[in-house]
């Protein structure tokens, strides 16, 4: 019997898993590449609702709240876009000063974890999976700041609060071992293996299935494959 057609991730992220039903798709997502398992209880307010007409960055696929108030905003990126890493930066930094002013004192600010997932090459590199981390390193001596723990503990915070991450879809080009890579199949190929046990991923291969959406579900699909196509060709001919 012929795999049934799935629907691509970068289309659900933006139609279907914003749908309660559909939130263990995004936890599996998160639990495997953050390696933290998460309860999702809503979606937040993203690109579809701009405080004003010039906040140009508040691009967000999806924004997402779990039981422990930590966010998590999931981006995907099919064709090159001009200040992308910047709007990311934008997305995070909006996402921590919302909870300031909601009253929220400095300690008690959560988490903002921010998933890129780039179907471009932005640069050359050998992985696939790329985190941000920072540090306080001397400039002429090379070497870590010396902080009392009570510091340490204040940097730990700011390092932590918000955590950026890049999936870069066409770097993957391995032989599927572990949950990771059966979810980067997924992410570029369109395939799940039918004995998944990865998390989010047999729910995928249940919901996610084209035959299943109805014939208006299906023709707008097809037209967003369409317009898809176009854009990327659009960019190519800019390129020549």
């Amino acid at each position: 019997m012929e795999p049934e057609f799935l629907i691509r991730f970068d289309y659900a992220i933006k139609h279907m898993l914003r749908d309660k039903a559909n939130f263990g798709i995004l936890e599996g997502f998160i639990e495997v590449f953050l390696n933290k398992k998460c309860k999702i209880i809503e979606i937040l307010e993203s690109e579809g609702n701009q405080d004003n007409a010039d906040d140009m960055y508040n691009r967000v696929d999806i924004k997402a709240k779990d039981l422990e108030g930590e966010i998590f905003i999931v981006e995907v990126q099919t064709t090159r876009y001009m200040y992308y890493l910047e709007r990311i930066l934008y997305g995070v930094s909006k996402a921590v000063m919302e909870q300031l002013r909601n009253g929220r004192d400095y300690d008690k600010i959560k988490q903002v974890f921010s998933i890129s997932i780039v179907y471009y090459d932005l640069v050359a590199g050998d992985d696939y999976f790329y985190e941000c981390k920072s540090d306080f390193i001397g400039v002429h001596t090379n070497a870590p700041l010396q902080l009392s723990r009570r510091e340490e503990l204040t940097v730990e915070q700011i390092r932590q609060i918000p955590r950026y991450f890049l999936i870069r879809i066409n770097a993957f080009r391995k032989d599927v071992a572990d949950a990771m890579d059966e979810w980067m199949d997924f992410l570029k190929n369109n395939s799940i293996k039918p004995d998944t046990t990865a998390p989010g991923l047999a729910e995928a291969r249940e919901k996610l299935v084209y035959a299943r959406m109805s014939k208006e579900e299906q023709l707008q699909y097809d037209r967003s494959l369409e317009s898809l196509v176009n854009e990327k060709e659009a960019m190519f001919e800019s390129e020549i």
